[in-house]
């Protein structure tokens, strides 16, 4: 038993640094959360989430291995995942390009800015983590290395899935609370405007990044 804390501390702990790690999750949160407010940042959180569990199932039932091997599957997922982050950043520069009017507030939290669909954010969400091969290869290669001998392989990949989820998860949303509870700076035209400008720029370096590394 022990043993067993002490590898799921370690786990647990290796999960937190990765989650500091900026990437495409944070970024999508922050963008959720700058346009529909702390509900829409922790539905993109959700989302991230979801494809994070997805990627530990594969990874339990030797899908995600599959991907690591295959150039073809991983090049496919890859291509993907590049139209994904380069499709939201332009996206962001877009909304950073339309101009608001004489003391207008920009879209973003609270009653200021439209009301963002959860589903939409959710999905934006899934969809980032789920078009990223790195998932695929990294839930493959780190999950098993905490798996301890004698215990039963896929239950126990599950479970290291989902504490991964609810760590990384629990950071996201600290990410969309903080962020949303600026509101009264990010719902300025002007302030908003950089944002989706950084945003942007950060979405589409991320799917430039994608398209040029190798495994």
């Amino acid at each position: 038993m022990a043993e067993w804390l002490s590898t799921v501390a370690a786990f647990a702990a290796a999960c937190f640094l990765l989650a500091l790690a900026p990437g495409p999750s944070v970024a999508i949160v922050m963008r959720e959360t700058l346009r529909g407010g702390r509900r829409s940042g922790a539905a993109a959180a959700l989302g991230t989430e979801t494809g994070i569990v997805g990627w530990a199932v594969a990874a339990a039932l030797g899908l995600s291995a599959l991907v690591a091997v295959s150039e073809v599957a991983y090049d496919t997922i890859r291509y993907v995942g590049v139209a994904v982050l380069v499709g939201l950043g332009a996206q962001a520069l877009w909304s950073a390009r339309r101009p608001s009017g004489p003391g207008e507030e920009g879209p973003g939290p609270g009653p200021a800015g439209p009301r963002r669909s959860a589903a939409t954010s959710y999905r934006a969400g899934l969809v980032t983590i789920a078009a990223n091969p790195k998932g695929a290869v990294f839930s493959s290669s780190f999950l098993p290395q905490f798996v301890p001998a004698d215990a039963p392989f896929l239950p126990t990949m599950l479970a290291l899935g989902l504490l991964w989820a609810v760590v990384d998860g629990t950071w996201l949303v600290v990410v969309a609370h903080t962020v949303s509870g600026a509101r009264h700076v990010f719902t300025r035209a002007r302030v908003r405007q950089r944002l989706e400008q950084l945003t942007g720029v950060v979405l589409l370096g991320l799917g430039a990044r994608l398209a040029t590394e190798s495994r």
